[in-house]
């Protein structure tokens, strides 16, 4: 595939909303932000603006101030599934992510971009976005960062040395992946109530018939100069020894589910790219 000059995006006529050049795909933006995290806020405007990409700011849930029991939140799947007691950071963070998924719907976006406060861009994330997005019908959910370094597996060229690409094993960290309306809905829908961490449930979307692809290599990271606001004091929630009895089958299953979708997946996608060959090219090579 051959890079076509970058091209500024267009604004469309949300002035929250850009009109991608190649693709055409109208994309919303949409940035996490806890109250009060106003440097983080401050920084990763500036990187923003650098992209000249508008965006939408979401206030973060702050999972220390709910009153649980809440309906949104699977207390007993969740000590099973996840091995924790009730964790608020990591109930606030899954919640601040779905209420991102609600304002998509709610907007005229054809996709979401959804940030996370300590992202950082590479100098062409705008540009390979597009030409993702221009290859839709591959992905419903398309992963920009990680905190894995798992083996992807190339099916699209994006120019630049960039990869639309699977990976078949399990992926951490969710600070910065595009959705479309599809994906929205199901995040907004089927991963309610919440039994996991947001980035082991997003990773799932296999098992609902859904699409998720990553660009490879990566063109945006969450090393970032701020400490994180979720991981801190984690090890503190874990259940007992016990709790390996249900999460380590649970775990066993879903690595061996993504494989076996996946890597279907990944054969089907790469056997219909193949170039077919016409039959007069058939003929020449028999004769």
């Amino acid at each position: 595939m051959t890079t076509a000059p970058a091209e500024a995006p267009a604004p469309a006529d949300d002035k929250n909303i850009l009109l991608l050049p190649l693709s055409q795909r109208r994309l919303a933006v949409y940035l996490i932000n806890m109250a009060g995290a106003d440097q983080r806020l401050a920084a990763m405007t500036a990187k923003l603006d650098a992209l000249q990409l508008p965006f939408t700011r979401i206030e973060g849930v702050d999972g220390r101030k709910l009153v649980f029991p809440i309906p949104e939140f699977d207390e007993r799947s969740y000590r099973l599934l996840h091995g924790r007691r009730t964790t608020p950071p990591e109930v606030g963070c899954y919640l601040s992510h779905v209420a991102c998924a609600r304002a998509f719907l709610e907007s005229d976006g054809d996709l979401a971009l959804i940030l996370e406060d300590d992202v950082s861009f590479q100098p062409d994330f705008l540009a390979t976005l597009d030409h993702a997005a221009a290859h839709g019908e591959l992905w419903n959910l398309l992963r920009l960062t990680s905190v894995n370094r798992g083996r992807k597996h190339a099916v699209r060229d994006l120019g630049q040395g960039r990869r639309l690409a699977l990976a078949l094993t399990r992926e951490k960290g969710a600070g910065a992946y595009v959705i479309d309306r599809r994906a929205a809905h199901w995040i907004v829908t089927d991963l309610l109530p919440m039994r996991l961490a947001y980035d082991i449930a997003f990773d799932l979307e296999y098992l609902d018939g859904l699409r998720a692809a990553f660009v490879d290599p990566l063109p945006a990271s969450q090393r970032s100069e701020h400490p994180t606001q979720i991981q801190a004091g984690l090890r503190a929630y874990k259940l007992g020894r016990w709790r390996y009895a249900t999460v380590l089958p649970f775990r066993a299953w879903l690595e061996l589910s993504r494989v076996a979708c996946r890597g279907w997946r990944l054969l089907r996608t790469r056997v219909g790219s193949r170039p077919q060959q016409s039959q007069g090219g058939r003929a020449g090579q028999q004769a």
